[in-house]
């Protein structure tokens, strides 16, 4: 095997804050991971469809980016995005 290229290998210090809500349909149990890597977004991992997507405010308001993310029903995704309001 020839050698490795790397097109970056950092470690940056991280927050992450762990989280699980009911909404009225569905189970959250969510990662939101915050650095300075991603511009001020927020890695949203949801731990229970194996799931993820950086996400930033500007996402929130996106029509579709929610549900296509996590795949998840309208009403589920805006569940979710109410929340994420709070937190990203």
């Amino acid at each position: 095997m020839g050698d490795r290229f790397f097109l970056y290998d950092d470690t940056v210090d991280t927050k992450t804050r762990f989280i699980s809500f009911m909404g009225d349909s569905t189970r959250f149990d969510l990662a939101i991971v915050k650095s300075d890597r991603y511009y001020g977004k927020s890695l949203v991992l949801n731990i229970q469809s194996n799931r993820f997507a950086i996400i930033g405010s500007d996402d929130l308001d996106e029509p579709g980016y929610i549900e296509h993310a996590y795949q998840l029903s309208e009403e589920e995704a805006e569940e979710l995005r109410l929340f994420l309001y709070e937190v990203v």
